[in-house]
Parts: structure tokens; C-alpha cells; sequence
């Protein structure tokens, strides 16, 4: 998959409530995260959709992807979900609780279905599988290869955790090998891989420990449940002027030797090769994506 959607940060909004709703237009996330599952109760999820339909027709949205995250397969409201909410305005959906590669190629069917239905171009809408538990873990390649309208994937470590019958630890080490895997599954399929929440939502220090291992571990954005947490967030997810320029500079380097008909450019002693032109190529190609918001 092109690289094409900018996804530094995805914040969860309960979609039942019009407040929040309106709170979350002013924060400059990437992606807002429509929230119909966990965090609304079930009373309140035909409320939550109204009011999904009525949000997208905000004028101020600026640019804003809108994903609702929708209830799983076993719920009874998955159907109600995203034939309500198969409208302009929305981008794809989140799927919660996908355990394996049948799960998203049901839901992918689903909407396939819909948008021909609706008269959509099939494949309008995109998914975000969201991974919560040990067996999704192990089948990571097989669920971002599932579907072609998988554009990321995200981690949700509190199922995830609960799953294994683990439990926190201050330094992660409980859920580094489900983080690598989901970097490492996501990037072997062109998917974009997401890290988990930040549960210490007050604790900015803690944050950017993460932040620094999360970026080092390859993923391209997290999901956020605070909005202080988005000026971090988009610090390390987004290209420093010092990796800009590197950028810059291997592509000048590169093309020069291709110019000069060699195979390899030579910087300070060192062989540019391949690898890192394609990195330098993907560092621009996201400070793209950010101009493009401004």
C-alpha cells in the first residue's frame, strides 16, 4: 500500500457525546477515532451513529479523517453501524477484536456489499483492524494481508494484556513482543502500524519514553485518549529539520552518481545505498503529508 493517509495520532472520541464531539474539531489530530463500541453504552449507540451523521457535516473539519470505531461481529450492531454510517465524510472504520484474517475479509465483504448498494466506487471505504489479543497477535501477517482496504493497524494493549492474564509493568516489557510483531507484521504487508494508548494519560515524561521507543520500533502514529498528548505525539512522528535535510541530501547524492552512472553515491566514507535513498524518499513523503494539512 502507498503511503497516502497521515496518521501520527488517532484519538478516540465517545461518539454519544456532543461535547466531546465539538472539543474534538478544535484538537489537531490526524484521525478521530468515532467512538461506538467501548466506550458508549448500549443505550446510547443509535444516538452515537445520529450523531456521527450529523458530524460529518461539519465545515470545520478540516481535513480530519474520520474513522468510527465499530462494534464487533458478535455484538448485533455491526450491521446497524456501518450501514448507517456508509456516507460521505467517512473514511473507513475501525474493526475491534479481530482475531484473524476471516474476521476482516467478512467485514470487508460487508461493506463491499454495501457500497454497491449505495452506489459507492467499491473499495471507498478503508479499515483499521484493531489487534486486542494473543491469537491476533500471532496471526498479524494474515490479517493485514486479508483485505486490500487495510490502509493501518492498530495495538489495543489493555485487551491485549488482559488476554494473556498479564499485567502492566512501569517498563513494558509485557507488551514488547506484541508491539514488535504488530510493527514488524504491519510493515511486512505496506500497512501502516499504530501504536497503543498511553495509559498514563497525566504522565507527559512517561509519554515521551514511549514515544521514543514506539518511533525507534517502527510505528507511524499512536492512539490517543487525551488531547494534551497530541503536541508529543506529533514532535516524534513527524520528520525533524536534521532528517529532512539528511533526506534531501542522499536524494541530491543519488541522483547524482545515477547521473554520473554509478551504481552507489559516497558520503564522509560511507556507501549510500538503496536502503537508505528509499528511507530518505519515505522521510520526505511524510513531511509532505504534514504540509498538505497546514
Amino acid at each position: 500500500m502507498d503511503e497516502v493517509y497521515l496518521m501520527r495520532s488517532l484519538m478516540f472520541v465517545p461518539a454519544h457525546n456532543p461535547k466531546l464531539l465539538d472539543s474534538a474539531v478544535k484538537r489537531d489530530a490526524d484521525v478521530l477515532l468515532l467512538d461506538i463500541e467501548d466506550s458508549v453504552p448500549y443505550l446510547e449507540k443509535q444516538q452515537s451513529r445520529d450523531n456521527i451523521k450529523e458530524f460529518v457535516k461539519r465545515p470545520d473539519l478540516n481535513g480530519k479523517l474520520l474513522f468510527p470505531r465499530v462494534n464487533d461481529r458478535e455484538s448485533g450492531e455491526l450491521l446497524k453501524d456501518i450501514y448507517q454510517l456508509t456516507i460521505e465524510g467517512i473514511t473507513g472504520f475501525m474493526y475491534p477484536k479481530a482475531t484473524k484474517a476471516e474476521d476482516i475479509y467478512f467485514f470487508g465483504k460487508l461493506l463491499e456489499t454495501i457500497e454497491y448498494e449505495k452506489g459507492f466506487p467499491i473499495g471507498t471505504f478503508k479499515i483499521i483492524p484493531l489487534i486486542e489479543t494473543a491469537g491476533a497477535v500471532i496471526n498479524m501477517k494474515e490479517i493485514c494481508s486479508s483485505c486490500g482496504r487495510i490502509v493501518a493497524v492498530a495495538f489495543g494493549c489493555e485487551d491485549y494484556v488482559t488476554d494473556m492474564h498479564g499485567s502492566h509493568d512501569a517498563e513494558g516489557v509485557s507488551i514488547m513482543t506484541a508491539r514488535n510483531l504488530i510493527s514488524i507484521g504491519a510493515r511486512s504487508c505496506g500497512v501502516l502500524p499504530i501504536d497503543t494508548v498511553h495509559i498514563k494519560v497525566h504522565d507527559l515524561e512517561d509519554l515521551e519514553k514511549n514515544l521514543i521507543l514506539s518511533k525507534n520500533l517502527g510505528f507511524e502514529g499512536m492512539l490517543v485518549l487525551n488531547p494534551k498528548e497530541l503536541p508529543l505525539v506529533h514532535q516524534y512522528y513527524s520528520p525533524t529539520e536534521e532528517e529532512i535535510d539528511w533526506a534531501k541530501e542522499m536524494i541530491q547524492l543519488a541522483d547524482e552518481a545515477r547521473k554520473e552512472g554509478k551504481g552507489v553515491a559516497v558520503k564522509d566514507n560511507k556507501f549510500i545505498g538503496p536502503p537508505m535513498v528509499k528511507m530518505a524518499r519515505n522521510i520526505l513523503r511524510k513531511q509532505e503529508l504534514i504540509d498538505n494539512k497546514k
